[in-house]
């Protein structure tokens, strides 16, 4: 992990281009229109801030290119608001607004309207605030639009669906019971602060949401959105292709309807904690084996401070990951494994610093000596870490990046919007997250003043139970215990003598030209360099000066059992273990990097800024060439393996029938209880021989893609073959395949330690085709919409449920999922079988239009717009995998479902849902637990036909 990054850092070699950037901001135009957010000068959109005379407040985004449309409304009412008697409720009022307004009264015509215009939609709440969102395909905007506002303005809240609606919520909170997020979640609300609103229960249940003839819910939850919701306080985020005053026209028509109460944001001037507590540790225990340790301070709110970010400054230093920081002594040491440093809860009036570490099962047992080094480097940054020079650099790469900002996809802009709308002002929302104004010293000493042993929470959480009697939280039964804290005043002087502050930042990049060239339609092979495959493409349609090079070194030795896939895993931990510190001030400089392991043997991928690209991929090289093991990483990492295999029967029991499913059927993949015994019996000695084993046979490929030479490419190349392939022999790595299903169904049944019901119906393919293909897209895309609304909101089943297309490896297949505190497998299945009855004549009369609208749907989600470099080179590098040298796999597809006949869709349909004509059905349940047996049948199977 890495300190917060809002993207801060040097003044080096860059004033001209910072007096540039001053220059666009301050002669601008749309820098001077007070109505118009400052935006970034590779950000090509253009905005509009509004205030209706409702009182919301609007920005409008015009991307003239985008293929997508969004919205995003932020409404500053969430959970901190809940009566103390109705917990819950406002995580129930965000439910009940999808489900039926007074102009579209069908709860589910929200929801299939967005879907079948290849759209999607969702919301959160959280403490202060509750977030819808949407996207559709950009000509139906104001449709989706129309539908979305009637939502704030004339919900029905329909009596028979409040009374629904609670089963869906409460199917939620008990999904989540056994998941260690909501579980210590629950401790931090139940040992901070009893006075504070964040201590009450958010997610609500049955219990809270009590719907009876003498506690009637539907008059709370009316009475509780008229008291709550008002246009003053929400805003609203339009991005969309569409000029903007088209879209204001479309926004004062319908959001002007919103009812304005006049109403002031709740605020919450209690402490986070009980300050007359601190220093104060608690412990809890974890279901999973993982241990973690946060150092919690609390200090005033931060929001104001967004032009200097003083919580950042100092989160920068002491999450930084570089030699001699807190992280790099501590890691070396055996006793952590991550750490990072940034702003925990805000409410506006009181904030926390948090210093939070995952600890080795040595880290857990020696906590006194992680507090006590953790206050020398405090000390350090304190006495030392205050300085221009460091304010210089972090300034300087927050200006590049936002420099060279690229566009996320118009859902995400939206959501980021309408939240920084809400407490910035319009002018700034746009450049908020990278402002650096000032340097700001005394600002940073007053938060390095709150971080002392007094003024600390302490939060640890572990698998074993907390000594002594223990406390339980409510409605999630997590064991805890608190104590008063003492913090050491003696520090391992070795461990202290190896703390050092961060080095100026040798990445920081000079270059930001963009190369000579047109941008290429698609990668070019520039040949082999002694069987190395050699992909190149420039692009610099983002205006950035960044590449991606990705280095796959294929080879038979990575998965040719459950054991090389572990040393594989185990050899990776070492090259990025040794790799951190190195390249930790790469990634604040704009480069990343990542060494994986896949079914085909490990790749390396560089990205980021151009300029210094190549040193960081040598040194990646040099490290995967010669890596080194010690004996306590091993040992670490090893565990670490092993902790993760357990943990995986304690996820939650649909991901354990999604995996089931994986591993049955994904050639190149092995059993997690064959995995567990070799990483038992893995050696140190036998984890050496593989590293220098593993490229003897290899069948590598390259791709270098965006603002990149051919002659930086091939000198790329060049080093590669020179460092990790002279002298080593090539080989062919086919790609994995899927293994085909028997004919009828077949039932597996998982006993999973978990009170819900899980189900995973897989219907399989018959080939791999772009036809077969195409058939199962489309059929999946008609689905959706109707079984989750039959499924979960008619029969309230359970919270977590969909149809989805479950393609692998170009295998088609449909997945029907359903998760229930309450149906078992067998009455889940008797719902799903009664569906597909069903909905087989409601297909039967689909006419051309419908059957055309989904099409579209399914093609626009396809060909969906890039909108970042690193979307691109990720696309090209999966056809380079699918060995596709036209790079169309897309196109083909997307071909494929124009020429899908309702014929088609028919057929396919009854042989897939009624006749399951290769099916497998995975459930959870204590009875007849066949897993093992069922696994080993089908990882006999041959292939699926091409």
């Amino acid at each position: 992990m890495t300190a917060e990054r809002s993207l801060f850092h040097r003044l080096f070699r860059f004033q001209i281009l910072a007096l540039l950037f001053l220059g666009y901001l301050l002669l601008s135009p749309l820098a001077l229109a007070s109505v118009s957010p400052v935006k970034s000068p590779n950000d090509p959109n253009e905005y509009r801030y509004l205030e209706l005379d409702n009182g919301l407040r609007v920005v409008l985004a015009s991307d003239p290119v985008a293929d997508k449309a969004a919205a995003s409304m932020n409404v500053a009412v969430g959970s901190g608001n809940d009566p103390k008697d109705r917990e819950g409720l406002a995580h129930f009022l965000e439910h009940m607004l999808f489900l039926g307004t007074e102009k579209y009264p069908d709860p589910g015509e929200y929801q299939q309207f967005i879907r079948s215009h290849g759209g999607s939609h969702n919301a959160f709440t959280a403490f202060a605030d509750t977030n819808y969102f949407f996207d559709v395909e950009g000509e139906f905007l104001e449709p989706a639009l129309d539908r979305f506002a009637q939502q704030f303005s004339h919900p029905l809240f329909t009596a028979e669906l409040v009374d629904r609606e609670r089963n869906a919520v409460h199917s939620e909170y008990s999904a989540k019971l056994k998941e260690d997020g909501r579980r210590l979640l629950s401790v931090r609300k139940t040992a901070g602060n009893p006075d504070h609103a964040f201590s009450q229960f958010a997610v609500g249940n049955l219990g809270t949401l009590e719907n009876t003839d003498d506690n009637p819910l539907r008059p709370d939850l009316i009475e509780f959105w008229e008291q709550n919701y008002s246009a003053n306080i929400m805003t609203l985020a339009v991005y969309a292709p569409q000029p903007l005053d088209e879209l204001e026209t479309m926004v004062r028509e319908r959001f002007s309807a919103i009812a304005n109460r006049n109403l002031t944001a709740k605020t919450h001037p209690e402490p986070l904690y009980d300050l007359e507590q601190l220093p104060e540790k608690v412990t809890a225990q974890t279901l999973k084996d993982s241990r973690n340790m946060t150092l919690s301070f609390p200090i005033p709110s931060q929001r104001d401070n967004y032009q200097t970010k003083p919580a950042s400054y100092v989160a920068n230093l002491l999450g930084h990951e570089g030699h001699g920081s807190l992280f790099d002594v501590l890691k070396r040491a055996g006793l952590v494994e991550s750490l990072s440093a940034g702003l925990g809860m805000d409410t506006g009036e009181h904030a926390t610093l948090d210093l939070s570490m995952s600890l080795t099962r040595e880290g857990l047992a020696r906590q006194d000596d992680i507090l006590a080094l953790s206050f020398r480097y405090i000390d350090k940054v304190r006495d030392k870490g205050v300085t221009e020079n460091r304010f210089d650099e972090m300034k300087q790469l927050a200006v590049i990046d936002f420099r060279f900002r690229e566009r996320s996809e118009p859902m995400s802009e939206a959501m980021r919007l309408s939240s920084l709308l809400r407490d910035y002002p319009p002018r700034d929302i746009l450049s908020a997250p990278w402002l650096m104004e000032r340097y700001a010293p005394e600002q940073y000493q007053a938060i390095l003043d709150r971080l002392t042993p007094d003024n600390l929470m302490v939060w640890v959480s572990a698998p074993a139970q907390p000594e002594g009697t223990p406390l339980f939280t409510n409605w999630y039964e997590t064991p805890w215990q608190r104590e008063p804290l003492t913090v050491p005043e003696t520090t391992d002087n070795q461990l202290a003598a190896q703390l050092a502050l961060p080095a100026a930042n040798p990445f920081v990049p000079e270059n930001l030209d963009l190369v000579a060239g047109n941008t290429m339609e698609h990668p070019v092979k520039l040949g082999e360099l002694d069987g190395l495959d050699i992909w190149y493409a420039r692009d610099t349609r983002f205006n950035t000066p960044k590449a991606n090079v990705f280095i796959s070194l294929r080879t038979p030795a990575a998965r040719a059992s459950a054991r090389s896939e572990v040393l594989s895993q185990l050899l990776v931990d070492a090259i990025n273990t040794n790799l951190n510190s190195w390249a930790y001030s790469a990634s604040l400089a704009g480069l990343d990097y990542s060494v994986y392991p896949h079914l085909r043997g490990i790749t390396i991928r560089v990205g980021g800024y151009n300029d210094k690209l190549h040193k960081l991929a040598n040194r990646i090289l040099l490290e995967f060439s010669d890596p080194q093991f010690t004996t306590q990483r091993f040992n670490i990492a090893r565990q670490r393996l092993m902790d993760g295999l357990e943990n995986k029967a304690k996820d939650r029991p649909v991901q354990q029938t999604s995996e089931f499913i994986q591993t049955a059927l994904i050639d190149g993949t092995y059993p997690v209880a064959d995995k567990l015994t070799a990483a038992r019996e893995v050696t140190l000695d036998e984890l050496k021989a593989f590293g220098r084993e593993l490229v003897r046979q290899t069948d590598p490929v390259m791709l270098a893609h965006g603002n990149l030479t051919e002659a930086s490419a091939l000198n790329l190349a060049r080093q590669v073959k020179a460092m990790v392939l002279d002298g080593r022999e090539r080989t062919t790595v086919e790609r994995s395949n899927i293994r085909q299903l028997p004919e009828g169904q077949t039932r597996a049944v998982l006993d999973v330690a978990h009170q819900d019901t899980g189900y995973t119906l897989y219907l399989q393919g018959n080939d791999t085709s772009y036809e077969e293909r195409a058939r199962f897209r489309l059929l999946a895309q008609i689905v959706s919409s109707p079984f989750y609304e039959e499924i979960r909101t008619t029969r309230q089943l359970g919270y977590i449920v969909y149809a989805t297309a479950f393609e692998m490896l170009e295998t088609p297949a449909l997945g029907l999922v359903v998760q229930s505190p309450e149906a078992d497998a067998q009455a889940i299945d008797q719902a799903v079988q009664a569906f597909s009855a069903d909905f087989e004549g409601q297909l039967t009369e689909l006419d051309d239009n419908r059957l055309n609208r989904e099409k579209q749907a399914v093609i626009s989600q396809l060909l969906q717009q890039d909108r970042q470099l690193g979307e691109v080179s990720g696309r090209y590098w999966r056809e380079i995998d699918r060995n596709n040298e036209e790079f169309d796999s897309r196109e083909q597809l997307a071909d494929a479902i124009r020429k899908v006949s309702l014929e088609d869709l028919q057929k396919t349909y009854r042989k897939t849902l009624l006749d399951r004509e290769r099916a497998l059905m995975v459930v959870t349940g204590k009875d007849g637990e066949n897993q093992k047996q069922i696994l080993e049948q089908l990882r006999k199977r041959g292939p699926v036909a091409p």
